[in-house]
């Protein structure tokens, strides 16, 4: 088959729009995807992302076990062995980040297949990202943790460290005529954002449409998420979550860009599934850090042209950051755990009666065999909302899961728990319960450690089809003198006496993430009345109270005015995150789903008349 990739892609997309599909927002995301796209979607480029910390982590891990590991396998044997012909046959660019840490293997991989379609397309290879070779010079520099200002780790600790790379080394590929990018560690955003810069020919010192295609590639990174999944409203999917669709860009010049979806698929596209999106894992909306561009996104434009069609607007761009963020993983002991059901009256009790038996035989066991204690323990009373032992006040709940976790510096330390609480079977309370199956074992605990570098310590290379590697320079910095606005809060006008009990999704949407111990809860108004009202009650204060339970450190808090939305940064919140919590949510997925429970006493003016459901709920916390 001849290669005539290149020649469609110059005629169709340079001067018109270009339309860019999400076809994976994670390592283990659904591979049906390319086919789904492909069927009913006219497509310029296809972008998978597949990394994120804990993913580095386990293939850090599996690289450590075998040289040709380590990448996004799913990507070659489930996506590209079954679509790479017939994306072939319609000119679609594809640009992924699966390599993770073992790009080349990825792109041998891939290669492979080529040669089997006996297809004429070009690989090219963004290369750079891993310094784990240059760990002893890392080392001297001695770089504080960005967050927790802890030290550096030691050396023989090490599994992973990793720079996060920009959009332009892909760009370049892209220019020189490569069909398929396979990169390491890059911003999730870049893929899309490479796709944009090479062909709108956008520059360097093109900041707002660096900004603009960040925001695109920001929206797309975590696929079916800004067309449905994990939506607030999810009842409005109506049940198709099984054929959500995976979303789809139409990206102007001027980097305009329409949000949809494949018309025979299912989910939705809204306001609020885009705008959810839009808050999503993000810290000051305001100066969203990337590789090339330091992005606004608080005044970004949200608008529904046609039903599943949503356009968006309004991201600034401002000089990018003189240094790249590395993540570093290390070994950090060893942890493990397992759910306990009970079920019947006082379940609850039970269950705590049951966690410290559990703990308190394994400490007997842990200084019989002459083993230090637990460095961090976490019980979780599941469906009786109750945290770390403490009990709330649904105690009478009949029906419940208890989950036991510790970490220690040795897997034998967690292995006495686990058996400890086998142990504890014909000797617990009554109405113990639970799947029957093997006992978990003790996992290693690979925490993060992020830090910032120098540029000029991050050489970035290009290779294509295993050619000659080929150094790439920086971008210039300090590109543009423009001063960075001023994003003020909402003020709140006079409002009614009367108000009226409310739960907080009545009024709001919201998603939360995490990044690294950190949760962000993105909170939007479903009105532009309710964005001053929202202000005024939803404080630093208030939220941190709501989260005690959870939250170690402070609470942040950032206005959006554009999309009407508010963002919070809850620090300390999630037990290290990642790899290295034991809760029950170790990335803070559901903590807006607590914050949406809330019961809020809202000014009658500023609902009636807005479609706004009354859902009273006097055991609810009022804010």
């Amino acid at each position: 088959m001849c290669n005539y990739l290149s020649i469609l892609w110059e005629s169709c997309v340079v001067h018109g729009k270009l339309t860019v599909a999400g076809a994976s927002g994670y390592w283990g995301d659904a591979n049906r995807s390319t086919k789904l796209l492909l069927e009913d979607t006219q497509i310029d480029v296809l972008v998978y992302d597949y990394l994120a910390e804990i993913t580095m982590a386990i293939m850090a891990k599996a690289k450590k076990k075998d040289p040709n590991a380590g990448y996004a396998t799913d990507f070659i044997h489930e996506v590209m062995r079954k679509n790479l012909i017939e994306i072939a046959q319609k000119g679609i660019k594809v640009i992924s980040n699966a390599g993770g840490m073992n790009p080349t293997a990825c792109a041998h991989a891939l290669q492979t297949i080529i040669s089997k379609y006996d297809l004429s397309l070009k690989v090219g290879v963004v290369l750079g990202d891993d310094l784990l070779y240059r760990l002893p010079e890392l080392a001297k520099l001695s770089p504080k943790e960005m967050f927790s200002k802890s030290s550096f780790p030691k050396l023989d600790a090490v599994m992973s460290v990793n720079a996060y790379l920009g959009a332009f080394p892909i760009a370049k590929l892209l220019d020189d005529g490569v069909d398929i990018v396979v990169t390491g560690r890059c911003v999730d955003s870049a893929v899309t954002l490479a796709a944009c810069i090479s062909h709108f020919k956008w520059k360097p010192d093109d900041l707002d449409l660096l900004a603009a295609g960040s925001l695109v590639g920001h929206l797309l990174e975590c696929g079916t998420q800004v067309t449905g999944g994990n939506f607030t409203d999810w009842e409005q999917i109506k049940g198709d979550f099984e054929s959500i669709g995976y979303p789809v860009a139409k990206i102007s010049q001027d980097g305009t860009a329409v949000i949809s979806k494949p018309n025979k698929s299912g989910g939705i596209v809204n306001f609020g599934t885009v705008a959810e999106q839009l808050v999503y894992e993000i810290g000051d909306p305001s100066r969203y850090v990337l590789p090339d561009v330091t992005c606004d996104f608080s005044n970004v434009k949200i608008e529904e042209v046609q039903t599943n069609e949503v356009k968006v607007t309004g991201a600034r761009g401002y000089n990018p950051p003189e240094k790249l963020k590395v993540s570093l993983t290390y070994l950090d002991g060893y942890r493990g755990g397992n759910l306990y059901g009970f079920y019947g009256i006082d379940a609850a009790k039970k269950a705590k009666a049951f966690s410290d038996a559990t703990i308190i035989r394994a400490n007997k066991e842990l200084d019989e065999a002459k083993l230090e204690r637990f460095s961090e323990k976490s019980i979780e009373i599941l469906g009786s909302e109750a945290q770390f032992g403490r009990l709330a006040s649904s105690e009478n709940s009949r029906e419940i899961f208890v989950k036991i976790a510790v970490k220690h510096p040795k897997p034998e330390g967690v292995s006495i728990m686990l058996k400890a609480a086998t142990g504890l079977g014909l000797s617990s309370p009554p109405g113990l319960s639970g799947f029957a199956g093997t006992r978990p074992k003790p996992s290693p605990v690979l925490a993060l450690f992020s830090f910032l570098i120098s540029r000029d310590r991050v050489p970035i290379t290009t290779q294509i089809n295993q050619s000659k590697l080929e150094e790439l320079k920086s971008p210039l910095l300090h590109l543009s003198k423009r001063k960075r606005q001023i994003i003020m809060p909402p003020k709140l006008q006079k409002t009614a006496v009367k108000k009226i009990p409310l739960l907080l999704i009545d009024l709001a949407f919201a998603r939360s993430g995490d990044k690294g111990d950190k949760v962000n809860i993105g909170v939007i108004s479903r009105s532009e009345d309710l964005y001053p009202f929202l202000w005024s009650v939803l404080t630093e204060n208030k939220v941190k109270k709501i989260f005690s339970h959870f939250v170690k450190g402070p609470v942040y808090r950032y206005p959006m005015p554009g999309p009407g939305a508010i963002n919070f940064i809850l620090d300390r919140a999630i037990g290290g995150g990642g790899t290295s919590s034991l809760r029950n949510d170790p990335q803070g997925k559901g903590f807006s789903q607590i914050l949406l429970a809330t019961r809020v006493l809202v000014p009658e003016n500023l609902i009636l008349g807005k479609g706004l459901i009354k859902q009273p709920n006097n055991k609810m916390e009022t804010l």
